[in-house]
Order: C-alpha cells, then sequence, then structure tokens
C-alpha cells in the first residue's frame, strides 16, 4: 500500500485521467477552481465534493514527487557526509 502511495508515476497517470475528466470542452477541474476564485457563488456541497474528487489526485501527486525526489535526496545527502 505504502509503495502505490509514494509511486508518483501511478498519481501522474490518475491525474491526467481522472483529475482532468471530463475532457471537453474543458477539463472539470478548471471549471472549479475558476469557479471558487471567482467567489464560489452558488457552489452547492456536490460541487465542494466534485472539486475534493478531482482534485485529490493532482495532492498526491505533489505528495508523492515530494517524496521521492525531495525527502530521499536528502537522505542520501545524510548518508554521503557520514
Amino acid at each position: 500500500m505504502k509503495k502505490n502511495l509514494n509511486n508518483w508515476k501511478l498519481w501522474l497517470v490518475v491525474s491526467l485521467t481522472l483529475g482532468l475528466a471530463p475532457f471537453v470542452p474543458e477539463p472539470h477541474i478548471f471549471g472549479k477552481v475558476r469557479w471558487i476564485m471567482g467567489g464560489a457563488v452558488g457552489m452547492q456541497a456536490l460541487d465542494w465534493f466534485d472539486f475534493v474528487q478531482h482534485g485529490f489526485p493532482f495532492v498526491l501527486l505533489g505528495r508523492g514527487l515530494f517524496v521521492n525526489f525531495i525527502l530521499n535526496n536528502e537522505i542520501t545527502q545524510a548518508d554521503t557526509k557520514k
């Protein structure tokens, strides 16, 4: 489970498919972000849930990139200094 949670390649694919779906006329998450930046007037609970559902793959992608490239780099540098 933890291996999949840290797999940034998996989360990249999930972000590009589920995170951006539906693609036409524009990616769904872009419309939701634009709506929130405009004040979120008229957003209901289902719209917020939809935003979280489409945005969460991007959060996990960011986490995977951070763990694999930032934390692993710091651990490697600490090991070489010893």
